[in-house]
């Protein structure tokens, strides 16, 4: 299995060379598009029946020695997390179809370009390669999120670059820094580097800066809600299961390897993921648009991802690793919710939309079983992730923290009803139609029609249905899980095996 570890990458970087060459054949594209997620879907289940006893496997591309072969490696956590990022790419490639934005000719091959990308940062072991591999899933997304030409995505899509630049020139200058002072980018070669000098830690703490500011963390977190809400539905949820979880999964692999969970910086990654789960779940209730309000979620869902580093036990990590998943399988849910709607209505502002629960009941129950798990009820994943990552925090001793976390669940709660009340519950309202100049009104006026009637299509739903179904699956099978989330944890507490995997020891 070890040897199939580069096709992972090698799959959808050729099945995007290959999509320019079928012209216009719509069915071989979308072959291509989904063909490609689900064989790596596959092979990331069978790489957690493989590694579920805590076993890396490794694979040192032409078999050059360790340390100098560009090396794959996947031990539990990384085959976990490829699997919720493949079946998402799955998912989310679907919605692309069903909206036909897979119609440009350009976003099948950089939807794929961008999975690549995010595949192999999950099983690269060398930070440089960590560096190349984040950066070939960042370029098409400059693309993606601003392809539309609207002024609004134009402007998000300024932002989205700017700072995405500056967060990996930060990451490079970090990697460079780590090499000057200790010789190698190899993680084997790393393991316990950043507690052997003040130069060595500072080098890598500009390391975990850059992968916070990529997963959103304050004070890094602006530029999420200011982008994401303003490309398509599809890429935007696209989005928020891969290349922000890609930034939390490269601190939790930096951190546990080159830090080994040193003390002196679990305080201060305590205090940040506290510090954002409150900014994120105030900022979505300010919020009027589906969208918008979700954003900001994200961003506080990912201080509660990585609160398990702050106290880095294996409870702790465990709890930190089922809500990653979690988060990813429920976010994109609800991301495609909103998309289906928007994609309908041409809209997601909350004052133009209401009574999707009786015109939509499949879609409001996807939504409302999304919205539930999120804010921690029971028996959906939320509520499993929650109550661990809460309890692991007290028994550790973080007694604020935990008390935050549950704090901020309310709030959650409450943004959630806040877009149920609006767009599923409440009464449909007339919606602002731009009038073209001379059709009988006053050039550039606004009218009010009236909200449209036409059911959603079923393409259109069953992507969140999906995924609805999937956190209801993790909610109910948590014992199934758990043990698994916890194998992994200790992977990351104790990276010895890892390390001598790596290095061939």
């Amino acid at each position: 299995m070890n040897n199939l570890l580069p096709f992972v990458v090698a799959l959808p970087l050729l099945a995007a060379a290959i999509t320019p060459l079928t012209g216009r054949n719509m069915l071989v594209r979308r072959i291509l598009l989904l063909g490609s997620p689900a064989l790596v879907l596959l092979f990331a289940v069978l790489l957690v029946i493989e590694t579920h006893d805590g076993d890396v496997v490794v694979e040192q591309v032409a078999d050059w020695d360790a340390g100098i072969a560009i090396a794959f490696a996947a031990d539990l956590f990384s085959a976990l997390v490829l699997v919720a990022m493949s079946l998402l790419t799955l998912v989310c490639s679907m919605f692309l179809c069903a909206t036909g934005d897979d119609e440009d000719p350009l976003v099948i091959p950089l939807v794929l370009v961008l999975s690549g990308g995010v595949f192999g940062a999950l099983l690269t072991a060398d930070l440089f390669n960590l560096f190349v591999m984040i950066e070939v899933a960042l370029i098409p997304s400059y693309v993606l999120i601003s392809k539309s030409m609207k002024a609004s995505a134009l402007s998000a899509g300024r932002i989205y670059l700017t700072v995405n630049l500056m967060g990996s020139s930060i990451l490079l200058g970090g990697i460079a820094l780590v090499y000057a002072v200790n010789g190698s980018v190899h993680l084997g070669e790393l393991a316990g580097a950043g507690e052997v000098s003040g130069m060595a830690a500072f080098a890598g703490g500009l390391i975990l800066v850059a992968l916070g500011l990529k997963g959103a963390l304050v004070p890094l977190h602006g530029w999420l809600p200011r982008t994401y809400p303003y490309t398509s539905p599809a890429v935007t949820a696209l989005f928020s299961g891969l290349l922000t979880k890609i930034g939390i999964y490269g601190l939790f692999r930096v951190y546990s390897v080159y830090f080994e969970g040193a003390s002196p910086v679990q305080g201060i990654i305590l205090a940040v993921t506290v510090v954002t789960m409150v900014i994120g779940v105030f900022g979505a209730l300010g919020e009027t648009s589906m969208r918008s309000i979700l954003a900001f979620h994200m961003v506080s869902q990912v201080g509660y991802i990585a609160l398990g580093l702050g106290f880095f036990g294996v409870a702790g990590m465990a709890a930190s690793i089922f809500y990653l998943l979690h988060h990813m399988i429920v976010k994109a849910s609800l991301f495609l919710s909103a998309g289906a709607i928007e994609t309908q209505e041409g809209t997601d502002r909350l004052s133009r939309l209401g009574g999707f629960a009786r015109r939509e009941p499949v879609l409001a129950v996807a939504f409302f079983v999304a919205a539930l798990s999120l804010a921690g009820i029971p028996p959906f994943s939320g509520f499993v992730a929650k109550f661990t990552l809460i309890r692991a925090a007290m028994s550790e001793g973080a007694y604020i923290a935990g008390a935050v976390a549950l704090a901020v669940s309310i709030f959650t709660l409450l943004s959630m009803l806040k877009i149920w009340n609006s767009v599923f519950w409440g009464e449909a309202t007339s919606t602002p139609s731009g009038q073209p100049s001379g059709s009988g009104t006053a050039a550039g006026a606004t009218t009010l029609t009236a909200p449209s009637r036409v059911r959603i299509r079923r393409t259109l739903i069953i992507p969140a249905v999906l995924l609805a179904l999937v956190t209801i699956s993790l909610g109910l099978g948590a014992e199934i899980l758990l043990p698994l989330a916890e194998t992994a944890a200790q992977g990351l507490v104790d990276t010895t095996a890892y390390v001598q995997a790596v290095t061939g020891g």
